[in-house]
This record gives structure tokens, C-alpha cells and sequence, in this order.
């Protein structure tokens, strides 16, 4: 027998299995970071070499992160960008995120993970993109294995400077030979597509405006050599659409389309802006989206059709997205306001016709297409992550899945008043922090701390940095 993990006496284990059981006094052991059994407590064995102890406490599936840039933490509340919308919110930071060092990029990287660790968080995708003053990749995956969390890392790029047509100053992007040269030594150096890989790597170019045709056209040919994903932001704001229209007399998901961007191993990040022809053309290829709602909140950008993605089959998992653009790394808090914001959305319809008098009737066909439910959060937040990662090994807690998993103390002040549905309660309740935080049978989180290391001076560490980039020392 493996290293071997037990917890038990759960007041409700939320398994998201095929049946999405809800098993009060519930458990599940585990060897080697697998899960083996899942079930009542007293079902499963008595012993094993760790043991969590779970009364009075919910257990869910780890949270997936499917869209962030974690270098961001350095440049959270900015003042030069707290009321501005994406295309001026971006010219002011490109510069300052050039500057990030590689000792930077590893406290922020650290401070992000560690952030949406302590809010259930098991498994990140990271979207880097600018890669000047000697920062790479490699320090994000250093800083991701020291923590324990299972990373998801972006060999991204800028490439298209202002002089040729793009939004970046030409001084903050680079060039596409080397671009990709890097991608692909990242790629051979560090992916791993086994089961329970705890690091991937995504080639994720940055968005419409900063990249060149030539450079997606190579980035979509050298991820299907190499058997990894693509990434990019797309119909995020008006404005990139009004760029695409211009610039290439398309709109973003036809243009992708000419570039060989549409297929199941590509999700987009925020797919605010699109039409029920565009949905449909997801739908078909088997693209994916990542759902940033505090972002696009934060900046203005609109409100993603999220269930009509979900209606149409799409895969759809939650991002927290840029720590500069949301100012927080916390994925329960992203689980809750993608609930509000779908039924804000309803709202905002038109008042006559099909949504006339549907808020009194719960049945109506528009309130049901609409409407988010907690639980529809949580699996967004959870099998929908995994979903859009490509992963086949966590999201749920069943066995043969890896053990990933968080808990939440439900005998505080959050939750009062609010246990008649506890699982409801984690969406509809303040976001707090998790208790208990395992990733791959490793706790990573212990009494609501981080476990593998003092974070007070990464704390500091990181706040020298952000000080320094930002007065440009």
C-alpha cells in the first residue's frame, strides 16, 4: 500500500460525481494522491498514514482556475488604472509588468497561488505574456511546486508593438522566432500529460491586438505538434471588436477561425461579446470559455451569455483573472458573483415580450434559461474547470480521481442562520477561508493556513517589488 489519506465524518461531502451526491457523514480515502474509495464514513477503512477529521465541516472538490495572470499581484490598485476600462487600464501597466523581475514573478506567483489556495483553489491556470528583464515561465513553475498546487502554465507572448498596429509599446514585446523557439523548449522541458500531471503547459498568445496573424497561425501549429493547448482572450470588449472589424474586417470568433484557433483544445478567456451564431460556431468546434465575472464587472466589459454556453454544451469553467483587473485571487467569491451576475443579466432583458411577468413564475422557459443556481457555480467552479483544461482527473471526488480537494468550517459566523442547505450556503454565504486544503493527497492549506511555508516574508518580499516596479527603481 501507497502513502495513504483519510477524511472522514464530513457533516456533507460534495462529490460532483456522475449522480452529484451529497453524502452527509461522508468520506474518502486515498493512496498515492488517488482516490480509491468515496462514501459514509463508516464505510471506508479505519486507519491510513494521514487522517483529517471532518466534523463540522463541508468537503468539495478543489476549485480550477482557468484564467489569471498571477504577476499582477504586483500591481493591484493601481490608482493610474482604477476607473478606466481595458484598453487604457492595459497602456498602464504594460510598461511596469515589463519590468518584472524574475525574484518578482516568484513572490507573485506565490502570493497569487497562495490566495486562491486559502479560497478552495487546487489547480491554476496562469496566463503570462510579457517576458522581459530576464523573467520566464520556469519561476512561475518553481514557485507553483514549492507551494504544492497543480499549475497550469502559459508560455504566452506579445509580439505586435504599437509602430506595427498593435495596442503594447514595441519596447514590451517580442520577437516571434524566439517566441516560439521558447515555447518550445517550455513545452519539452516541463509538460506533463500523464494522469495527475501536476504541471501542463498552454502556448497562449495574448489577444487580438498584441499578437500577429503569423504568430497564431505558428502558436496553433506547434501546440497540436506538441499536444498541448491554446489560450487567448477573445471577445472580451467592444473595443477589440471594433480593432477586429477594422484591422481585419471580421469579427474576433470568425477571425479566429481563419487562423486555425477553433477547435476542442482552445478556450477563450471572457467570450463577453458574442452572438447565438458565434455560440453555435463554439458549440460545433468544442471550443471553451473561461467566465471572468468580477473582471469583467471590474472593467466594464459586459456580461458573459454564460448559460447559454452551457445550454449549448459548451465547456465553461471560472477565472479569477488578472489580480490587477479583479484585485483578488479568490475563486468562492468568482463562484458567487458568477451567480449574480447571470441573474443580474435576466434581469437587464428586454421588459416586454418573452420576459414579461416570468419573475413570478419560476417554470417560465426564459427564468429557467437564464437563472444559475448555486450548484450550477460550484460545478463551474469544479467539473466545468477541469472541463475546459482538458482533464479527465479531477473536478469531482470519485475514485480514480486525484485527491483534491478543500473544506470549509461551517460553525462560523458566515454560514449562521444559513445551514438549511450547506452546499447552497458555500455560494450564497460570504466567501471565507478553507480550512483545510488538499492537493494530489498533500495538504497544502492546514487550520487555514498555508502549510508548506511561512508567508510573511513572501509578503514583504513581494511588496518591496511592487513598489519598486511601480516607481520604475
Amino acid at each position: 500500500m501507497g502513502q495513504s489519506l483519510l477524511i472522514r465524518n464530513a457533516d456533507i461531502l460534495v462529490t460532483m460525481d456522475p449522480e452529484r451526491r451529497e453524502i452527509r457523514g461522508g468520506g474518502l480515502y486515498a493512496e498515492d494522491g488517488v482516490i480509491r474509495r468515496v462514501g459514509p464514513s463508516d464505510t471506508l477503512p479505519h486507519s491510513a498514514e494521514t487522517i483529517i477529521d471532518a466534523a463540522g465541516h463541508i468537503v468539495l472538490p478543489g476549485f480550477i482556475n482557468t484564467h489569471h495572470h498571477l504577476n499582477q499581484t504586483l500591481t493591484r490598485n493601481l490608482p493610474a488604472a482604477q476607473d478606466n476600462n481595458l484598453f487604457p487600464w492595459l497602456a498602464a501597466h504594460y510598461r511596469i509588468w515589463a519590468r518584472t523581475t524574475p525574484e518578482a514573478s516568484r513572490a507573485s506567483t506565490l502570493v497569487g497561488l497562495a490566495e486562491l489556495a486559502l479560497s478552495g483553489c487546487t489547480t491554476a491556470f496562469d496566463h503570462s505574456y510579457v517576458f522581459k528583464s530576464g523573467n520566464k515561465v520556469d519561476y512561475q513553475i518553481e514557485a507553483a511546486r514549492d507551494l504544492g498546487m497543480r499549475f497550469h502554465a502559459s508560455r504566452g507572448s506579445m509580439s505586435l508593438g504599437e509602430s506595427r498596429g498593435g495596442l503594447p509599446p514595441d519596447d514590451c514585446v517580442e520577437d516571434e522566432d524566439f517566441i516560439l523557439e521558447d515555447s518550445i523548449r517550455v513545452i519539452d522541458r516541463y509538460h506533463d500529460a500523464g494522469h495527475g500531471a501536476m504541471t501542463r503547459v498552454v502556448l497562449a498568445p495574448c489577444s487580438p491586438f498584441s499578437v500577429s496573424e503569423d504568430l497564431l497561425r505558428e502558436s496553433a501549429r506547434l501546440a497540436r505538434d506538441k499536444g498541448v493547448m491554446l489560450h487567448t482572450h477573445l471577445c472580451e470588449t467592444l473595443d477589440e471588436e471594433r480593432y477586429t472589424l477594422e484591422r481585419f474586417g471580421k469579427r474576433p470568433v470568425e477571425w479566429m477561425g481563419t487562423l486555425d484557433w477553433l477547435g476542442p483544445d482552445v478556450w477563450f478567456a471572457h467570450a463577453v461579446h458574442v452572438d447565438d451564431e458565434e455560440i453555435a460556431t463554439f458549440a460545433q468546434t468544442q471550443c471553451g470559455a473561461a467566465h471572468c465575472p468580477c473582471s469583467n464587472m471590474r472593467l466594464a466589459s459586459g456580461i458573459a451569455p454564460i448559460k447559454k454556453y452551457m445550454a449549448a454544451g459548451i465547456r465553461v469553467g471560472l477565472g479569477v483573472d488578472g489580480s490587477a483587473s479583479n484585485d483578488s485571487s479568490n475563486m468562492l467569491l468568482e463562484a458567487r458573483q458568477a451567480m449574480l451576475l447571470a441573474r443580474l443579466r435576466l434581469g437587464l432583458l428586454p421588459p416586454e415580450g418573452p420576459r414579461k411577468h416570468f419573475l413570478m413564475s419560476p417554470s417560465h422557459p426564459m427564468r429557467q434559461a437564464e437563472w444559475m443556481t448555486a450548484r450550477e457555480a460550484l460545478e463551474l467552479a469544479t467539473l466545468g474547470g477541469a472541463r475546459v483544461l482538458g482533464r479527465d482527473d479531477i473536478g469531482s471526488l470519485e475514485p480514480g480521481k486525484c485527491a483534491d480537494f478543500f473544506t470549509l468550517d461551517l460553525n462560523t459566523l458566515a454560514f449562521a442562520g444559513g445551514l438549511h442547505d450547506p452546499v447552497a450556503a458555500v455560494v450564497f454565504c460570504a466567501p471565507h477561508a478553507a480550512r483545510t486544503v488538499v492537493v494530489g493527497g498533500q495538504i497544502i492549506v492546514s487550520d487555514g493556513a498555508i502549510a508548506r511555508m511561512d508567508m510573511r516574508p513572501v509578503i514583504e518580499e513581494h511588496n518591496r517589488w511592487s513598489m519598486r516596479l511601480i516607481r520604475g527603481d
